[in-house]
């Protein structure tokens, strides 16, 4: 029997003309069957009724019966063969409809006809699962493609646009009802198509910016290939940190300007008073000298300020030429004359840098590691390694650690009495101008990594 709600699907019409005639010559091909196997019997019962001694009423009692046991015969043949044929062929043709709601009665397991009912329900269950799972993943891909914040386009291999999201319709300026269809040359869309999959692109589009993240990747869907692109504006992401940049620059440069400007107007103002008495202190000449020196300090140290700023600003290009790694390190070493510092060798090789950007480099991040040991009364170790066409070279100190790690490539800030702040910044941008990274992290101490290309 059917489950409740499901059809019966031996009472369905095939949906093609073309099954529905092969199946009719099938019948009756299997009636004529069914009768050829029946005549002969038939025509040795007739002429033993013939020739026999009965009267014609027997005769016609029994010829009926002949007719009606080939008749229920046929009958059976046709239930037992036909329908259930009839019933595979509308199953499998629904199923191939996508229509999966359909259930076959009498799917059990007690004959091989039943067994193959029973599969055909189990295969309309899995492939109405299937259709389920692939429409809610469906419905997930189309609802999170509209809901993301970045221009994303479909595009057949025809060049033909086949899905947009909201964010794109932002970016051309018009509805997806009036994109859908056009070709991506006449949406302005026809350079994210062609070269490198994913790079920075500079285009002008209807809204947005001028710099563009391209990707884009390929799909099969229906058998035919399409490009996913995805757009992303660049110029709002790159005025924003532009912004930030410049707000944390100037609280620093502010800051450092106001502690020296604020003592010198305060002593300047105080001098003035002083000259403007009638009658002056006695000490009042040293309080003159005092003042004077003050200021002048402080102005030496706005000025070495300004030059520090001025030197980061305007750090040039690389000069590349061989540098021997080994040597290198040993000369920044001897640099280091509080205390000695410990250089573990590691290969021969030799890179193709500035020699002298990358001794200031070392300097600074030697310099730094010297002033946390001598504080704890530890020592410095220098060592380098190779590893995947690139040279790691590392200072490990033995001091307390980085008390601030969020700030340690702010411009101008320190932590150390007297400092600049610039030292980590401009070795951090030296090695970025060499292709590599300066990474700094606490352990023992705290271990400062140079990974540059070979």
């Amino acid at each position: 029997m059917a489950r409740p709600g499901s059809h019966d699907a031996s009472r369905l019409t095939p949906s093609s003309d073309r099954t529905f005639r092969a199946m009719v010559r099938f019948e009756r091909r299997l009636i004529g069957f069914a009768a050829a196997l029946a005549f002969p019997p038939a025509i040795v019962a007739a002429v033993l009724l013939w020739t026999s001694g009965v009267d014609w009423s027997t005769r016609i009692t029994l010829g009926v019966a002949l007719l009606l046991v080939w008749g229920a015969t046929a009958h059976a043949l046709y239930g037992h063969v036909v329908r259930p044929l009839q019933t595979i062929a509308n199953m499998s043709a629904a199923l191939r409809e996508g229509d999966f709601s359909m259930r076959v009665r009498g799917g059990g397991t007690d004959d091989a006809l039943a067994f193959a009912f029973f599969e055909l329900n189990r295969l309309g269950a899995a492939l109405r699962e299937q259709r389920l799972s692939a429409l809610d993943a469906t419905a997930l891909a189309r609802a999170v493609m509209r809901e993301i914040d970045v221009a994303a386009f479909v595009i057949d291999d025809a060049g033909v646009l086949r899905l947009v999201n909201r964010a794109g319709e932002r970016l051309l300026g018009r509805a997806a009802e009036r994109m859908i269809g056009q070709r991506a040359e006449s949406l302005g869309l026809a350079a994210v198509l062609t070269g490198e999959p994913t790079r920075t692109l500079d285009a002008s589009f209807t809204t947005g910016g001028t710099r563009w993240q391209l990707r884009r990747s390929a799909f099969r869907q229906g058998g035919h290939p399409h490009q996913l692109i995805v757009l992303a504006d660049l110029s709002r992401a790159l005025r924003e940190e532009e912004r930030s940049a410049w707000q944390r620059l100037l609280r620093v440069l502010g800051h450092e300007i106001n502690n020296s400007l604020a003592p010198i107007h305060s002593i300047a103002a105080t001098l003035r008073e002083q000259l403007a008495r009638p009658v002056r202190d006695p000490e009042w000449e040293e309080d003159l000298a005092s003042g004077l020196e003050v200021i002048g300090g402080r102005s030496a140290s706005l000025a070495r300020f300004m030059a520090a700023y001025t030197r980061l600003a305007r750090l040039p290009d690389p000069t590349p030429g061989e540098v021997n790694v080994a040597d290198w390190i040993h000369r920044v070493a001897r640099m280091e004359t509080r205390l000695d510092v410990e250089i573990v060798e590691g290969a021969s090789v030799t890179l193709h840098a500035d020699s002298d950007q990358l001794d200031q480099l070392l300097i600074n991040l030697v310099r730094n590691a010297a002033d946390a040991s001598l504080e704890t009364g530890g020592g410095v170790r220098v060592g380098w390694s190779t590893s995947d066409s690139m040279l790691d070279v590392w200072i490990r100190d033995e001091g307390l650690g980085l008390p601030d790690t969020a700030n340690l490539f702010v411009p101008f800030f320190t932590t150390k009495p007297g400092g600049s702040g610039i030292g980590l910044v401009l070795s951090r941008q030296i090695a970025e101008a060499h292709g590599g990274t300066l990474t700094l992290t606490n352990g023992d101490g705290c271990e400062a990594r140079v990974r540059l290309p070979l």
